[in-house]
């Protein structure tokens, strides 16, 4: 089972969203809060799995929760969830430590998947934020895209590893990538470890940033 807590101050975007979360055998909403404040000490007072979190909030902003949060529980799960489309705001969730950030208009298998995703450790962005993210990285001055990731070749990878990390760059689960390419689950699990251990990066996100920068998604 998985406990959820819910921290936004929109009621009644909060209440559709426990409505769906409780319709899923493996999902329990054990908490809402209405500001960041009342999220953060709701969080001394349950025990949570996964926090979806709200960026702008009164009392106590998204970040400033999950800077807190993230200090006295190191290990929860946290996936922001927004309207806020701005990279920079992005970029900091993801340095405090935020396991994803999500869009509020994406569709609700992908909130479902990427809540059991990042129960499972893994890290998710909504598709059309990395793409905007990636797209940010880059020099006015040189008119060329600046890598995040510099000096790591994408020829280390095997065929079937370049197509896992084609798939990785659109979201999806290790169970829809297995589906995709007609491959076992774990088959699919070792890749996956394999692509990041060869380009030394540390999580999924990290793994579909490089993707899309050098433009292996588009082989697909």
């Amino acid at each position: 089972m998985i406990r959820i807590l819910l921290i936004d101050d929109h009621t009644l975007f909060r209440s559709g969203v426990k409505a769906l979360l409780q319709r899923q055998a493996d999902f329990k909403v054990v908490g809402e809060a209405s500001d960041g404040l009342e999220g953060v000490k709701l969080v001394e007072q349950v025990e949570a799995d996964v926090v979806l979190l709200d960026v702008d909030m009164p009392s106590m902003n998204g970040l400033e929760a999950l800077a807190q949060i993230r200090e006295t529980h190191p290990d929860l799960a946290v996936l922001m969830l927004t309207v806020s489309e701005d990279c920079e705001i992005l970029g900091e969730c993801l340095k405090l430590g935020a396991r994803g950030y999500l869009l509020k208009k994406i569709d609700q298998d992908f909130l479902l998947r990427s809540i059991r995703l990042a129960y499972q450790g893994d890290s998710v962005i909504s598709p059309q934020m990395m793409s905007k993210f990636v797209s940010q990285m880059s020099d006015p001055d040189q008119g060329r895209s600046r890598t995040a990731y510099p000096g790591q070749d994408p020829s280390v990878l095997t065929r079937r590893e370049r197509q896992t990390l084609a798939w990785l760059a659109r979201g999806v689960s290790n169970k829809e990538i297995a589906r995709a390419l007609c491959l076992a689950e774990s088959t699919v699990k070792v890749h996956v470890q394999s692509i990041l251990r060869k380009l030394n990066l540390s999580s999924r996100v990290q793994a579909a940033i490089y993707a899309i920068e050098h433009k292996i998604d588009k082989e697909l």
